[in-house]
């Protein structure tokens, strides 16, 4: 271990411990007229082009990859506070809906 860091963990730490709150939204969108992947990509490109490169979010495709016909995507955020949190979630949620020519079947959310 280096001298530096033999310092800093012997350093207490007087502030404030703020415990991070993970959440996670989970959408299973209905896909339709897609004939190949290569289509169904091309309609779910705004998941990571615009949510993708926000900065307290994680946008992934975590199910039905290979399904023409559905799509299940997660988003995750880090915040300060669980109603924080809530909130984010609510703004992505509604901004998806707008923005994505897919219908969304199932929402599910977990705030851990």
């Amino acid at each position: 271990m280096s001298d530096a860091l033999r310092r800093l963990l012997a350093t207490p730490d007087h502030g404030p411990a703020i415990t991070p709150h993970v959440g996670v939204l989970t959408l299973h969108f209905q896909v339709y007229g897609c004939n190949d992947l290569k289509a169904k990509r091309k309609a779910f490109t705004p998941m990571r082009a615009i949510w993708g490169k926000e900065p307290d979010l994680a946008v992934a495709e975590t199910a039905d990859i290979d399904a023409l016909d559905s799509a299940t995507w997660t988003v995750a955020t880090l915040g300060t506070s669980s109603r924080q949190i809530q909130e984010r979630l609510d703004q992505v949620e509604k901004a998806i809906a707008e923005r994505i020519d897919a219908p969304v079947l199932d929402v599910q959310r977990e705030i851990l």
